[in-house]
């Protein structure tokens, strides 16, 4: 299993950051991992809400199954992890201010066709990477707004 915990500080009140994060559509804007998403529940909002999303790491593809398991407005989104690759991963905000710290948390189980534990070791810094990557691209757009 890789677990991965990252933060960042960004500039913005929890209300004006949740405004970005609440639109789930509008991850791709953000995630550079996050190719296209594809609701599959009437609700693209809330507990409940599932999606696919088509994530590309590298040469590797892979279609994610997501379902929304936590919805806290202003505080925290958590997903449920059902496809190829399964687990669990919460966004969580707190206030400091007039700023905010965004802390992504991942716990992923991969398939034995990718290598199963070795490659949840192996893929562990290299997510690290990309979603430092991608807070600070949720940075630029929420401090830019």
């Amino acid at each position: 299993m890789a677990i991965i915990e990252i933060s960042t500080q960004i500039s913005a009140t929890p209300v004006v950051l949740w405004e970005e994060m609440r639109h789930i559509n509008r991850h791709v804007s953000w995630m550079n991992d996050a190719v296209a998403i594809s609701f599959l529940s009437t609700s693209t909002e809330g507990v409940g809400t599932s999606f696919t999303c088509l994530t590309k790491v590298g040469p590797l593809k892979t279609t994610d199954i997501m379902t929304i398991t936590r919805w806290e407005e202003q505080k925290a989104m958590g997903v449920e992890h059902v496809g190829l690759v399964k687990g669990s991963g919460i966004f969580t905000i707190t206030p400091n201010g007039n700023t905010s710290t965004i802390t992504w948390k991942e716990q992923l189980t991969f398939p034995w066709w990718m290598l199963g534990g070795l490659g949840s070791y192996l893929a562990r810094p290299i997510l690290k990477i990309i979603w430092k990557k991608n807070l600070l691209n949720l940075k630029n757009i929420v401090e830019t707004k």
